[in-house]
């Protein structure tokens, strides 16, 4: 199983310079659930394994609002770097022991950002996203995102997913830092394993209710029913800002190393 006495917070990992992209993710909802390493391998590029917590590793269905998306630093694209996204998402480790996540699906409300992302590899496609949000003063507030794919692959794939913030800190369990403190992407260029590294504050996380899940996006993404049993973990976030780094090339997993580290 993964080594939970690394210490993830409060600092991450250096960010390679130069800094490419920041941004700021808000009213973020992640529902995961729990799953067998196994079900996940083959959907994680060449060289990359699950990464496990007590033995099992998880599914993320994650939504927010992206707020001043831009290159460089302190530079946000006015009006296109503001919209809903909603992505599927696996957890992952490479040959040096670096976690990170692989994202399944990648569905934003921009169609420019879906054409530019697509042209640099990023497999974002193109949706139509409502961002549900009851509001601060509601006091049973409600926040949750709703959408519909207008493009291929799954032309019209739905989801809608609410959850009911709640007022319990969980910015320092165990699970829940295992499921956000994630400091870049695995990907795969040319065949060969890459990771795109970023970096943010701790992540303010309380914990939430689930009010309703109605997904089509993880049986899209090649991960058959999960969505009709209630999901593991439901966490809140008002949200961080993050900047990511230049992509490298990562050191593969050598063959039966990952079976190794999930003992540990």
């Amino acid at each position: 199983m993964a080594d939970r006495s690394v210490d993830l917070w409060p600092r991450p990992p250096v960010l390679p310079r130069p800094v490419v992209m920041d941004q700021r993710w808000e009213r973020l909802v992640f529902l995961h659930w729990r799953v067998e390493p196994h079900i996940v391998a083959p959907l994680l590029p060449r060289g990359i394994a699950p990464d496990t917590y007590d033995g099992f590793t998880y599914v993320g269905l994650i939504g927010f609002e992206m707020v001043g998306a831009g290159l460089g630093y302190g530079r946000p694209v006015p009006h296109l770097g503001t919209f809903g996204e909603i992505n599927v998402r696996l957890y992952s480790r490479d040959g040096d022991g670096r976690r990170g996540v692989v994202f399944r699906s990648l569905d934003a409300t921009r169609a420019a950002v879906v054409l530019a992302t697509n042209a640099a590899g990023v497999r974002y496609r193109w949706s139509h996203i409502d961002i549900l949000d009851s509001g601060v003063d509601d006091p049973e507030r409600t926040v949750g995102y709703r959408s519909r794919r207008l493009a291929p692959p799954h032309r019209n794939a739905t989801t809608d997913f609410v959850v009911a913030p709640g007022t319990r800190d969980m910015s320092d369990d165990p699970l829940s830092v295992f499921l956000t403190a994630r400091w870049g992407m695995h990907t795969s260029v040319a065949g060969r394993p890459v990771f795109v590294p970023n970096t943010h504050r701790r992540w303010p996380l309380r914990d939430a209710t689930l009010v309703r899940c109605d997904d089509d996006l993880i049986a899209a993404a090649g991960l058959g029913a999960l969505a009709t049993r209630p999901p593991d973990s439901v966490l809140y976030s008002d949200g961080v800002r993050t900047q990511f780094g230049r992509p490298y090339l990562a050191t593969p997993v050598r063959p039966g190393r990952a079976e190794v580290d999930e003992r540990r």
